[in-house]
């Protein structure tokens, strides 16, 4: 379980490097589309005519963040119970717990525009939690795991 583990909360950093370069590209691809002439109003995104570089962008951004990404840390939660390693319930709930603020804010967003910035914000907490969450379950020692030897195990100069 502790490999499962590790696989979904590398997946779950891929997400969110898929979610940020999905979204880049929508945007960066509108702004093109605009400065070019294009005009973008509520009609124009309603009708199926809006084609511009990165529009995928916005559908692949859309999708993932609503449905593969809580799928993914909803697994790496429920794995976590089975992994058997100190901290993999924590960091696996800190990462659903993140999943689950960011989706809210994702949809609340299309209501209060200024909550984009703590949508971009809890995205790096997630990709931040999920990669400590896969290290932690490797069982390789941490630099910050290492004491000093004392002892019987002191280097002899």
């Amino acid at each position: 379980m502790r490999a499962t583990y590790r696989v979904l909360a590398y997946l779950l950093a891929l997400e969110v490097v898929v979610q940020a370069a999905a979204i880049a590209w929508a945007v960066f691809g509108l702004s093109t589309w605009i400065e070019n002439g294009g005009v973008l109003d509520k009609a124009q995104m309603e009708s199926d005519g809006t084609a511009f570089d990165g529009v995928l962008g916005f559908a692949v951004h859309g999708l993932n963040g609503q449905m593969i990404v809580p799928v993914i840390g909803l697994l790496l939660f429920v794995v976590s119970f089975f992994a058997r390693f100190p901290g993999a319930v924590a960091w696996a709930g800190a990462a659903f717990a993140a999943v689950i603020v960011q989706v809210a804010l994702g949809i609340f967003a299309h209501s209060v525009p200024s909550l984009g910035i703590l949508h971009g914000v809890v995205a790096l907490v997630l990709l931040v939690v999920a990669l400590v969450a896969a290290r932690k379950s490797s069982g390789a020692p941490s630099a910050m795991d290492d004491e000093p030897a004392t002892g019987a195990h002191a280097a002899k100069v």
